[in-house]
């Protein structure tokens, strides 16, 4: 079964260029790019450690010119480190992994309207839910999913578009509503009997409990870092 591009909890995301970033701007080098490239792909928790460094946050920010030789995957990771604080554990490592991921996919406008790569754009909640108990099981989950992320990047950070759209056009739904729907499927995927074979089982579920935290954390990135 073909794996959704939005199922990845892992930095081996990470670019060649990406890589070269990282490894070219270190403080005090180790030796030859391949090297030092070589061992850290045996060592996981060492590049974990350089897209926490402070160092690297510095060149993201103060160094604008660099954004063009690196990924958003890798920009996202480290700006997502910053405005929830560095992981402690295992789970919210793979989480801010997939949040970096996410809105990775979500920089191409018409990546956001659709609940997998191939699917036909569909903006409203209600278009997704229509037929969707008589659906195939992975058109299930990547749907379920899709609203959770969609809730997300929409409540993060869009949340003035959102207010505005809101008290001023005089729409019927609001920041709690998306919030609500958020949590309710985001808990939908991580129950659903894809999410442990994709290996999402544990962060949707993160999410689902901690969707203010992580909403919350989209719009200080969006705020602090993204003015």
């Amino acid at each position: 079964m073909r794996t959704p591009d939005f199922a990845c909890t892992a930095p081996d995301r990470l670019a060649e260029g990406d890589l070269r970033f990282l490894i070219e701007n270190m403080p005090q080098g180790g030796g030859s790019y391949e090297e030092v490239a070589r061992l850290l792909a045996t060592m996981p928790s060492t590049i974990e450690s350089m897209l926490t460094s402070d160092y690297v946050y510095a060149l993201i920010r103060d160094r604008r010119n660099l954004l063009l030789s690196i990924s958003p995957f890798l920009l996202f990771g480290v700006l997502l480190r910053r405005s929830l604080d560095a992981p402690r554990s295992p789970v919210e490592r793979r989480v801010i992994n997939y949040l970096a991921n996410l809105l990775a996919l979500f920089v191409r406008a018409e990546r956001v309207y659709r609940v997998d790569d191939d699917a036909d754009p569909q903006v409203y909640v209600v278009e997704l839910l229509q037929g969707l108990a008589a659906a195939e099981p992975r058109h299930q989950f990547v749907t379920y999913a899709h609203i959770g992320n969609y809730a997300l990047w929409l409540t993060g950070l869009q949340a003035a578009w959102l207010e505005h759209r809101h008290r001023y056009g005089r729409r019927p739904v609001d920041a709690r509503y998306y919030e609500s729907q958020g949590r309710a499927y985001f808990d939908r995927a991580a129950h659903h009997s894809l999410a442990k074979e994709f290996g999402l089982d544990d962060v949707f579920l993160r999410l689902a409990m901690m969707f203010h935290h992580y909403r919350a954390g989209l719009e200080r990135m969006r705020r602090d870092e993204m003015p």
